[in-house]
């Protein structure tokens, strides 16, 4: 009886695992997913291409300065500022 229990508990503990990650999720639709999309040439902004959750819908992407383009074919693409980059050169 101890066994069965002990296997309920470390499945249930799995499971608890694999959903906060968040890339099952993800990957079976049910969140939102955001990737880059391209990087327009001598402006420092980058446009994101997002996928709709079942479960949340379109992410909401003006918490990290970004502006709604639009949507086309179930992907909702997004205006956002070039993530800055820190220099790997030595400091003098």
């Amino acid at each position: 009886m101890l066994i069965k229990i002990l296997l309920v508990g470390a499945l249930v503990f799995a499971g608890m695992l694999i959903i906060k990650d968040g890339r099952f999720l993800a990957r079976a639709g049910l969140t939102a997913t955001c990737s880059q999309a391209f990087a327009r040439n001598g402006q420092d902004e980058v446009v994101q291409a997002c996928n709709r959750g079942r479960l949340e819908g379109y992410p909401d992407l003006t918490e990290k300065s970004c502006v709604a383009i639009g949507i086309r074919h179930r992907v909702e693409y997004w205006r956002c500022p070039a993530p800055v980059v820190s220099s790997q050169a030595p400091r003098p």
